[in-house]
Protein backbone atom coordinates (compact mmCIF):
# COMPACT_ATOMS: atom_id res chain seq x y z
CA UNK A 1 0.00 0.00 0.00
CA UNK A 2 0.83 3.56 -0.90
CA UNK A 3 1.63 5.60 2.43
CA UNK A 4 3.21 8.99 1.26
CA UNK A 5 5.57 10.64 -0.94
CA UNK A 6 8.74 12.37 -0.38
CA UNK A 7 10.39 14.75 -2.50
CA UNK A 8 14.34 14.96 -2.10
CA UNK A 9 16.78 17.13 -3.54
CA UNK A 10 20.14 18.46 -2.51
CA UNK A 11 21.57 21.49 -2.11
CA UNK A 12 24.73 22.57 -3.56
CA UNK A 13 26.36 24.52 -0.78
CA UNK A 14 25.78 24.97 3.01
CA UNK A 15 24.14 28.32 2.55
CA UNK A 16 21.56 27.03 -0.02
CA UNK A 17 20.39 24.80 2.23
CA UNK A 18 20.49 27.69 5.04
CA UNK A 19 18.43 29.43 2.77
CA UNK A 20 16.02 26.81 1.84
CA UNK A 21 15.68 25.68 5.17
CA UNK A 22 15.05 29.45 6.62
CA UNK A 23 13.11 29.71 3.66
CA UNK A 24 10.15 27.40 4.23
CA UNK A 25 10.30 27.60 8.23
CA UNK A 26 9.24 31.08 7.34
CA UNK A 27 6.06 29.94 5.56
CA UNK A 28 4.64 28.15 7.94
CA UNK A 29 5.79 24.31 7.23
CA UNK A 30 5.70 21.66 10.00
CA UNK A 31 9.28 20.93 10.53
CA UNK A 32 10.14 17.03 10.46
CA UNK A 33 12.83 14.99 12.39
CA UNK A 34 16.01 15.14 10.43
CA UNK A 35 19.39 13.19 10.42
CA UNK A 36 22.41 13.90 10.30
CA UNK A 37 25.76 12.24 9.24
CA UNK A 38 29.67 12.87 8.77
CA UNK A 39 28.69 13.91 5.37
CA UNK A 40 25.46 15.17 5.18
CA UNK A 41 22.61 16.80 7.09
CA UNK A 42 18.85 16.67 5.92
CA UNK A 43 16.30 19.22 7.18
CA UNK A 44 12.58 17.65 6.10
CA UNK A 45 9.37 19.59 6.14
CA UNK A 46 5.67 17.81 6.51
CA UNK A 47 2.49 18.61 4.88
CA UNK A 48 -0.68 16.88 5.64
CA UNK A 49 -1.62 15.85 1.71
CA UNK A 50 0.57 14.46 -1.34
CA UNK A 51 0.16 14.03 -5.00
CA UNK A 52 2.26 12.57 -7.55
CA UNK A 53 0.59 13.94 -10.99
CA UNK A 54 1.84 13.61 -14.43
CA UNK A 55 1.21 15.89 -17.32
CA UNK A 56 0.77 15.25 -21.00
CA UNK A 57 1.13 17.89 -24.05
CA UNK A 58 1.86 21.36 -23.98
CA UNK A 59 1.28 22.92 -20.19
CA UNK A 60 2.29 26.26 -20.16
CA UNK A 61 5.17 27.23 -17.98
CA UNK A 62 4.35 25.96 -14.22
CA UNK A 63 6.76 25.24 -11.17
CA UNK A 64 7.63 21.38 -10.86
CA UNK A 65 6.60 21.32 -6.94
CA UNK A 66 3.19 22.98 -6.38
CA UNK A 67 2.31 23.73 -3.28
CA UNK A 68 -1.26 24.10 -2.26
CA UNK A 69 -2.13 26.51 0.67
CA UNK A 70 -5.08 28.55 2.44
CA UNK A 71 -4.88 32.43 2.35
CA UNK A 72 -2.57 33.19 -0.69
CA UNK A 73 -2.74 36.97 0.09
CA UNK A 74 -1.21 36.22 3.53
CA UNK A 75 1.22 32.97 2.40
CA UNK A 76 2.29 35.54 -0.46
CA UNK A 77 3.00 38.40 2.48
CA UNK A 78 5.04 36.30 4.17
CA UNK A 79 7.43 35.07 1.42
CA UNK A 80 7.76 38.87 -0.11
CA UNK A 81 8.64 39.84 3.45
CA UNK A 82 10.93 37.05 3.56
CA UNK A 83 12.78 37.88 0.17
CA UNK A 84 13.52 41.18 1.55
CA UNK A 85 15.30 39.95 4.48
CA UNK A 86 17.55 37.80 3.05
CA UNK A 87 17.32 39.92 -0.29
CA UNK A 88 21.50 39.84 -0.01
CA UNK A 89 21.66 36.12 -0.04
CA UNK A 90 23.40 34.00 -3.42
CA UNK A 91 21.58 35.22 -6.61
CA UNK A 92 18.91 37.00 -4.56
CA UNK A 93 15.36 35.73 -4.00
CA UNK A 94 12.34 36.15 -6.83
CA UNK A 95 8.91 36.36 -5.49
CA UNK A 96 6.18 36.85 -8.58
CA UNK A 97 3.05 38.79 -7.74
CA UNK A 98 -0.61 36.58 -7.77
CA UNK A 99 -1.50 36.03 -11.23
CA UNK A 100 -4.81 33.96 -11.71
CA UNK A 101 -4.47 30.24 -13.76
CA UNK A 102 -6.78 28.24 -16.89
CA UNK A 103 -7.37 25.70 -14.11
CA UNK A 104 -9.53 28.05 -11.90
CA UNK A 105 -6.59 28.96 -9.31
CA UNK A 106 -4.22 31.76 -7.89
CA UNK A 107 -0.79 31.52 -8.08
CA UNK A 108 2.58 32.70 -7.07
CA UNK A 109 5.86 31.75 -7.61
CA UNK A 110 8.70 32.04 -5.25
CA UNK A 111 12.49 31.29 -6.13
CA UNK A 112 14.70 31.33 -2.79
CA UNK A 113 17.51 29.75 -4.36
CA UNK A 114 18.31 30.25 -7.86
CA UNK A 115 17.68 27.01 -9.82
CA UNK A 116 14.32 26.11 -7.33
CA UNK A 117 11.39 27.42 -8.17
CA UNK A 118 8.26 26.60 -6.03
CA UNK A 119 4.67 27.62 -6.74
CA UNK A 120 1.78 28.40 -4.01
CA UNK A 121 -1.72 28.21 -5.66
CA UNK A 122 -5.44 28.25 -4.07
CA UNK A 123 -8.34 26.73 -5.56
CA UNK A 124 -11.17 29.01 -6.35
CA UNK A 125 -13.25 26.72 -5.57
CA UNK A 126 -13.94 27.17 -1.67
CA UNK A 127 -15.39 23.47 -1.70
CA UNK A 128 -12.16 22.42 -3.23
CA UNK A 129 -10.95 19.89 -1.15
CA UNK A 130 -13.23 19.83 1.82
CA UNK A 131 -15.19 17.23 2.97
CA UNK A 132 -18.82 17.55 2.07
CA UNK A 133 -20.92 18.13 5.10
CA UNK A 134 -24.04 18.05 6.71
CA UNK A 135 -25.05 22.04 7.66
CA UNK A 136 -27.64 24.13 8.11
CA UNK A 137 -28.92 27.07 6.75
CA UNK A 138 -30.79 30.01 7.84
CA UNK A 139 -34.65 29.56 6.71
CA UNK A 140 -36.91 29.62 9.20
CA UNK A 141 -39.60 29.11 6.67
CA UNK A 142 -42.23 26.41 7.16
CA UNK A 143 -40.78 25.79 10.67
CA UNK A 144 -42.22 26.21 14.26
CA UNK A 145 -40.29 27.61 17.45
CA UNK A 146 -40.72 27.87 20.94
CA UNK A 147 -39.28 31.20 22.99
CA UNK A 148 -38.96 30.75 26.93
CA UNK A 149 -38.06 34.10 28.29
CA UNK A 150 -37.73 34.90 32.21
CA UNK A 151 -39.70 38.07 32.95
CA UNK A 152 -36.97 38.83 35.73
CA UNK A 153 -35.06 41.85 34.32
CA UNK A 154 -37.62 42.77 31.56
CA UNK A 155 -36.00 45.75 30.76
CA UNK A 156 -33.05 43.06 29.69
CA UNK A 157 -34.89 40.13 28.52
CA UNK A 158 -37.57 41.82 26.62
CA UNK A 159 -34.70 42.84 24.45
CA UNK A 160 -33.68 39.47 24.37
CA UNK A 161 -36.98 38.72 23.20
CA UNK A 162 -37.29 41.21 20.07
CA UNK A 163 -33.72 40.28 18.92
CA UNK A 164 -34.78 36.37 18.87
CA UNK A 165 -38.08 37.73 17.31
CA UNK A 166 -36.38 40.01 14.91
CA UNK A 167 -33.95 37.16 13.51
CA UNK A 168 -37.19 34.25 13.19
CA UNK A 169 -39.32 36.85 11.08
CA UNK A 170 -36.38 38.16 9.05
CA UNK A 171 -35.32 34.49 8.40
CA UNK A 172 -38.71 33.77 6.91
CA UNK A 173 -40.67 32.26 10.30
CA UNK A 174 -44.54 32.73 10.33
CA UNK A 175 -45.81 35.16 13.35
CA UNK A 176 -48.21 32.04 14.02
CA UNK A 177 -45.52 29.76 14.25
CA UNK A 178 -43.61 31.06 16.88
CA UNK A 179 -44.56 30.55 20.37
CA UNK A 180 -44.12 32.57 23.47
CA UNK A 181 -43.50 31.15 26.53
CA UNK A 182 -43.28 33.49 29.83
CA UNK A 183 -41.62 32.73 33.01
CA UNK A 184 -41.00 34.03 36.44
CA UNK A 185 -37.23 33.73 36.42
CA UNK A 186 -34.25 32.02 34.98
CA UNK A 187 -34.67 28.86 37.31
CA UNK A 188 -38.27 28.17 35.54
CA UNK A 189 -36.86 27.98 31.62
CA UNK A 190 -35.63 24.50 31.63
CA UNK A 191 -38.75 23.43 33.04
CA UNK A 192 -41.09 25.56 30.43
CA UNK A 193 -38.61 24.30 27.70
CA UNK A 194 -39.04 20.74 28.38
CA UNK A 195 -42.84 20.77 28.38
CA UNK A 196 -42.36 22.71 24.86
CA UNK A 197 -40.11 20.12 23.54
CA UNK A 198 -42.29 17.04 24.66
CA UNK A 199 -45.04 18.87 22.99
CA UNK A 200 -43.88 17.70 19.39
CA UNK A 201 -45.28 21.08 18.34
CA UNK A 202 -41.83 23.32 17.30
CA UNK A 203 -38.82 22.61 15.93
CA UNK A 204 -36.26 24.07 18.01
CA UNK A 205 -36.39 26.56 21.20
CA UNK A 206 -34.99 29.50 21.67
CA UNK A 207 -34.57 30.05 25.93
CA UNK A 208 -33.65 33.63 27.24
CA UNK A 209 -32.92 35.18 30.46
CA UNK A 210 -30.36 36.93 32.55
CA UNK A 211 -28.37 36.20 36.13
CA UNK A 212 -26.63 38.84 37.42
CA UNK A 213 -24.11 38.10 39.97
CA UNK A 214 -24.71 41.47 42.12
CA UNK A 215 -28.54 39.62 42.71
CA UNK A 216 -28.13 36.52 44.24
CA UNK A 217 -25.80 35.08 46.88
CA UNK A 218 -25.73 31.37 44.96
CA UNK A 219 -25.55 32.65 41.35
CA UNK A 220 -22.97 30.11 40.45
CA UNK A 221 -25.67 27.29 41.75
CA UNK A 222 -28.32 29.38 39.74
CA UNK A 223 -26.39 28.82 36.51
CA UNK A 224 -25.53 25.94 36.38
CA UNK A 225 -28.78 24.16 37.31
CA UNK A 226 -30.26 26.35 34.58
CA UNK A 227 -27.48 25.31 32.42
CA UNK A 228 -27.59 21.89 32.99
CA UNK A 229 -31.53 21.75 32.73
CA UNK A 230 -31.64 23.08 29.08
CA UNK A 231 -28.98 20.56 27.90
CA UNK A 232 -30.87 18.06 29.55
CA UNK A 233 -34.12 18.85 27.43
CA UNK A 234 -32.14 19.03 24.71
CA UNK A 235 -30.73 15.65 24.77
CA UNK A 236 -33.51 13.60 25.98
CA UNK A 237 -36.25 15.27 23.70
CA UNK A 238 -34.22 15.74 20.69
CA UNK A 239 -35.41 19.06 19.86
CA UNK A 240 -32.69 21.88 19.84
CA UNK A 241 -32.45 24.15 22.33
CA UNK A 242 -30.59 27.79 21.84
CA UNK A 243 -29.13 28.90 24.55
CA UNK A 244 -29.57 32.90 25.30
CA UNK A 245 -29.38 33.15 28.90
CA UNK A 246 -26.68 35.93 30.16
CA UNK A 247 -24.48 35.29 32.68
CA UNK A 248 -22.99 39.07 33.47
CA UNK A 249 -21.84 40.74 36.71
CA UNK A 250 -23.55 43.98 36.33
CA UNK A 251 -26.79 45.51 34.46
CA UNK A 252 -24.52 47.50 32.41
CA UNK A 253 -23.01 44.09 31.33
CA UNK A 254 -26.49 42.67 30.50
CA UNK A 255 -27.62 45.79 28.54
CA UNK A 256 -24.71 46.02 26.63
CA UNK A 257 -25.02 41.98 25.53
CA UNK A 258 -28.92 43.22 24.63
CA UNK A 259 -28.45 45.40 22.22
CA UNK A 260 -26.24 48.44 23.10
CA UNK A 261 -22.50 47.55 22.75
CA UNK A 262 -22.16 44.04 21.95
CA UNK A 263 -24.72 42.77 19.46
CA UNK A 264 -27.78 41.45 20.42
CA UNK A 265 -28.03 37.46 21.94
CA UNK A 266 -31.56 37.06 21.64
CA UNK A 267 -30.74 37.31 17.80
CA UNK A 268 -28.01 35.29 17.86
CA UNK A 269 -29.69 32.41 20.46
CA UNK A 270 -32.57 32.44 17.54
CA UNK A 271 -30.27 32.02 14.44
CA UNK A 272 -28.61 29.55 16.32
CA UNK A 273 -31.66 27.78 16.65
CA UNK A 274 -32.80 28.23 13.03
CA UNK A 275 -29.27 26.49 11.92
CA UNK A 276 -29.72 23.68 14.37
CA UNK A 277 -33.19 22.91 13.19
CA UNK A 278 -32.25 22.95 9.95
CA UNK A 279 -29.10 20.65 10.61
CA UNK A 280 -31.56 17.95 12.34
CA UNK A 281 -33.98 17.92 9.21
CA UNK A 282 -31.62 17.61 6.68
CA UNK A 283 -29.98 14.20 9.10
CA UNK A 284 -33.19 12.68 9.44
CA UNK A 285 -34.24 13.06 5.94
CA UNK A 286 -30.80 11.46 4.69
CA UNK A 287 -30.83 8.84 7.45
CA UNK A 288 -34.48 7.86 6.46
CA UNK A 289 -33.33 8.43 2.72
CA UNK A 290 -30.69 5.98 3.10
CA UNK A 291 -32.78 3.52 4.92
CA UNK A 292 -35.19 3.22 2.57
CA UNK A 293 -33.01 3.15 -0.13
CA UNK A 294 -31.23 0.06 1.45
CA UNK A 295 -34.67 -2.23 1.56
Amino acid sequence: MIKGITWVRAARTAEEFETLESFFAAIGFEPGKGSAGEQFRTAPFLAPLGNLEFVSGKLSATPEILIEVTGLEAVHTVAENWAKKNSAAEGGQKVTAITETHWNSRLFTAEPVPGMMFGFWESENVHHGKPVAVEGDLSAANMRFGIVVSRWNAVITDRLLQGALDALLRSGAKKEAITVVRVPGSWEIPAAARLLAESKNVDAIVTLGVLLRGETAHYEAIYTEVSRGIGQSQQETGVPHAFGVLTCETLEQALDRAGLKMGNKGFEAALAAIEMAAVKKKIVTDTVTDMTASL
